[in-house]
């Protein structure tokens, strides 16, 4: 435990900090009054990942922020203070979407919490429909940063399915891609994996409580198209998972 009550996140940091140019001098955390602030809404202690978050990007997250979600400490408070968003000991907002055309706002849901952090939902304001998006913040955050730094940037690109016999089927998947040279670079759960090595990167994940069975959505990125065919012929030899691609990007010819 750090100074004021937050929690470190070495993993996180060396990630985002190694793969997001220019966020060492641009993101910009809340102050320890506004981390309070939205503690007393909660009605009860933050997710020590969530603290840590605001304490490091809860002002600006610099070129991690997103065009329409504001995850600032400053637009949360607003939003209770004006009475957009009615206290509620299960959930809380964390990120206020300007989109005006789907006005669904990040929350959490912290009817399931889970390894120091909470499920991430989507819904309106004053409720409704619920849409789950994240077990966690963390991997939110970290699958967004990898795709968009890493996956996105690569010359070429697969997307697809990957499939399982077993429900923690993709604990059968670190192995074959640990051989071929790739890191996890945090821990994750059940239903999403974060892989990565210097020419290649891998995201597979799927939206929590989805029943949707042993599946997985993939994106892999790398250098080219006999890399990735490379990858995937690999996966495909362990004999309790199964993959099939849907796209190419750009597409072969």
């Amino acid at each position: 435990m750090t100074e004021a009550g937050i929690e470190s996140e070495p993993e996180m940091e060396d990630l985002l900090l190694r793969i997001v140019p220019g966020l060492a001098e641009q993101w910009q955390g809340s102050t320890p009054d506004e981390i309070a602030q939205i503690e007393r809404i909660a009605g009860h202690p933050l997710p020590p990942f969530y603290r840590w978050f605001l304490s490091r990007m809860g002002q600006s997250m610099g070129p991690l922020s997103n065009s329409t979600l504001d995850f600032s400490a400053q637009r949360v408070l607003t939003c209770y203070a004006e009475g957009l968003v009615v206290p509620d000991p299960r959930f809380l907002l964390i990120a206020y979407e300007s989109d005006e055309m789907m006005p669904l706002h990040l929350f959490y849901d912290f009817s399931a919490p889970i390894r120091n952090d909470a499920l991430v939902t989507k819904r309106d304001a004053q409720g409704g429909e619920l849409y789950d998006m994240f077990e966690t913040l963390r991997e939110k955050l970290a699958r967004g940063a990898l795709f968009r730094f890493r996956v996105s940037e690569m010359p070429q690109q697969c997307k697809g399915l990957v499939e399982g016999a077993h429900p923690d089927f993709l604990s059968r998947l670190d192995p074959v891609m640990s051989s071929l040279g790739f890191t996890q670079p945090i821990a994750t759960g059940r239903i999403c994996r974060l892989y990565e090595r210097p020419d290649a990167a891998m995201i597979c994940d799927r939206t929590p409580r989805a029943g949707v069975g042993n599946r997985v959505t993939f994106t892999l990125g790398g250098s080219n198209a006999g890399t990735l065919r490379k990858i995937l012929g690999e996966i495909a030899t362990e004999s309790s998972l199964e993959v099939l691609v849907r796209k190419w990007i750009p597409e072969l010819r």
